[in-house]
C-alpha cells in the first residue's frame, strides 16, 4: 500500500515540519508560475496586457474560491474519517464528493464562460483592456475543471498526511508552465490568451499526477457501491463544504469591489494592483501553508479525539506565522521599489505599489495568523465560524474602501485589506479558544467519571 501519513501519533513538531516543508515549496512554485506568468505577460506584452490579467484575479478567486473551499470542506471528512481509522466511511464520502463536484464543475463553468462580460463590464474594465481580460477569462473558465479536480486530489493526498506528491506535482506543471508562456507569448505570439492555456496545460498534468498516486493506495479504491446516492453523505458534505466555499466567494466579492474602485483610478492604477496582489498572495504562503498544516492535523486528531494535540500543533503553527511575517513582511516595509521592478515597467505603477507594499507589510502578521486560526476551525469541523468572519471581512473591506477612496486615493486599498484581516482574525480567535476549551473541558470530566482508558472512546 502506498504510504499515508497518520498525524495523530508522534511528536506534534516533528510531523508538522515535515508536512509543512513539502507542502510550503507546493505553495511557493505556485505562486511562482504565477508571478512568472505575470512577468511574462506584463514583459512581452506591456502593462496593459498585464493590467488585463489582473482585472479577472479577482473574479477568478471567485469561482475557483468556491470550488477549492467546497473541496477542502469535503476533504476535512476525509481527514475526520482517515484519524478515526474509518476507512469504510471514508470511501463513502470520496464517493460523494466525486459525484458533487462533477455537477458543481459543470455549473460553474458554464456560469462563469456566460456571464463573463457582463461581470467585466460591472467592474468598470476600462475599454483599452477588455478585449485582453475577456480573451484570458474565457480560456480561464472554460478550463476549470482542471482546476477543480487538482484541488481535490491534492486535497485529498493532504488529508491523507501526504505533501510530497502535490509538491512533485506542482514541481513539473511549474516547468511546464514557464516553457509553454515563454513559447506561446514570444515564439507564436498569441497575445494573453496564450498564457491562460499554458496554464490550463500545467493543471492537466499536475491533476494526473495526484490522481495517480491516489489509484495506488489500496484503501481508497472505490466500488460502485461508494458511489451510490445517498441524501445523508450529500447533506454532510454540503454542510461542511458550502460554509467554506461560501466564505472563499464573499471574500472574492469584497476583493471584487475593491477592484472596481481601482478600475476607476485609471490603467496604471489597476496595473500596480495586480503586481501588488500578485506579491501578496506569495509572501502569504507560508503562513497560508500552515494554516493548511494545521486544517490536516487538527482534522485527524480531532477525529481520533485527541484534542490536546491539537493546542500544540496550534503552537508550532504560530510560530511558523511569526517567523514568515518577520522576513517577508520586513521585504515589503524595506525593499518596495524593488518588488515593484520585478513586475511593472513604468515609473508611476511601481511607485503606486511601493506605498501599497509598505503599509500592508507592516500589518502583514494579522493575515499569516488568520490563516492559521481559521484553518484550525475548519478542521474542527466548524466551517459556519469561518464563514461568517468572511464576512466580517467583506463588510470591513468593502466599508472601508468606499470610506477612505475618495480621500486617500489608491492607499485605501492598503486600509481596506488591514481593516479585513484583523476583523476576521479576532473572530476565528475567540472561536479556537471557545471550542478547545470546550473540547479540552468535556474531556477531562469524561477522564474523571471513566478513567484514562475510556477517555477518548
Amino acid at each position: 500500500m502506498t504510504k499515508t501519513y497518520d498525524l495523530t501519533k508522534g511528536k506534534s513538531s516533528k510531523l508538522i515540519i515535515s508536512f509543512f516543508f513539502p507542502m510550503l515549496l507546493t505553495n511557493m512554485l505556485q505562486q511562482v508560475y504565477s508571478i512568472a506568468d505575470t512577468a511574462i505577460v506584463g514583459k512581452g506584452l506591456g502593462d496593459n496586457a498585464l493590467a488585463a490579467v489582473g482585472n479577472i484575479s479577482s473574479l477568478t478567486f471567485l469561482i475557483i474560491g468556491f470550488s477549492m473551499g467546497l473541496s477542502n470542506g469535503f476533504n476535512v471528512l476525509t481527514a475526520q474519517s482517515f484519524g478515526a481509522g474509518d476507512y469504510k466511511q471514508l470511501r463513502r464520502y470520496l464517493g460523494a464528493a466525486i459525484r458533487l463536484c462533477i455537477f458543481i464543475a459543470a455549473a460553474l463553468t458554464a456560469l462563469s464562460v456566460f456571464f463573463l462580460k457582463d461581470v467585466l463590464v460591472l467592474l468598470q474594465t476600462d475599454e483599452s483592456i477588455m478585449d485582453d481580460s475577456l480573451s484570458y477569462g474565457l480560456v480561464i473558465f472554460s478550463g476549470l475543471s482542471t482546476a477543480l479536480l487538482y484541488n481535490m486530489c491534492s486535497g485529498i493526498l493532504r488529508a491523507l498526511g501526504d505533501s510530497k506528491t502535490p509538491l512533485i506535482a506542482i514541481i513539473i506543471s511549474t516547468i511546464v508552465n514557464i516553457l509553454l508562456d515563454s513559447c506561446f507569448i514570444f515564439v507564436f505570439k498569441t497575445g494573453v490568451w496564450g498564457a491562460a492555456a499554458a496554464t490550463i496545460m500545467s493543471q492537466v498534468l499536475s491533476s494526473a499526477v495526484c490522481f495517480y498516486k491516489l489509484r495506488k493506495i489500496e484503501f481508497l479504491r472505490l466500488s460502485r457501491s461508494d458511489f451510490g446516492f445517498s441524501l445523508r453523505l450529500d447533506g454532510l458534505l454540503l454542510k461542511n463544504g458550502i460554509p467554506m466555499a461560501l466564505m472563499n466567494s464573499i471574500t472574492a466579492i469584497g476583493c471584487m469591489t475593491v477592484q472596481y474602485f481601482v478600475n476607476g483610478l485609471g490603467v496604471a492604477y489597476t496595473s500596480a494592483f495586480s503586481a501588488c496582489s500578485r506579491f501578496i498572495n506569495m509572501f502569504m504562503q507560508p503562513a497560508c501553508t500552515a494554516g493548511y498544516t494545521m486544517s490536516a492535523f487538527a482534522s485527524q486528531n480531532y477525529g481520533a479525539k485527541k484534542y490536546n494535540r491539537i493546542k500544540e500543533g496550534m503552537c508550532v503553527c504560530i510560530i511558523i506565522a511569526s517567523v514568515s511575517y518577520f522576513i517577508l513582511g520586513s521585504i515589503m516595509v524595506f525593499a518596495p521599489q524593488f518588488l515593484g521592478n520585478i513586475l511593472l515597467d513604468g515609473n508611476e505603477p511601481i511607485n503606486i505599489a511601493a506605498g501599497y507594499f509598505k503599509l500592508c507589510g507592516a500589518a502583514l502578521f494579522t493575515v499569516d495568523f488568520l490563516f492559521v486560526f481559521r484553518s484550525c476551525v475548519q478542521g474542527l469541523g466548524r466551517p459556519l465560524i469561518p464563514m461568517l468572519s468572511g464576512i466580517v471581512e467583506m463588510v470591513m473591506r468593502v466599508g472601508v474602501i468606499i470610506i477612505f477612496i475618495k480621500r486617500a486615493g489608491f492607499m485605501a486599498t492598503s486600509f481596506a485589506e488591514i481593516a479585513a484581516w484583523t476583523g476576521a482574525l479576532t473572530m476565528n480567535v475567540c472561536a479556537y479558544f471557545y471550542i478547545t476549551h470546550k473540547k479540552l473541558g468535556m474531556r477531562s470530566a469524561k477522564i474523571k467519571q471513566h478513567g484514562p482508558a475510556k477517555a477518548y472512546s
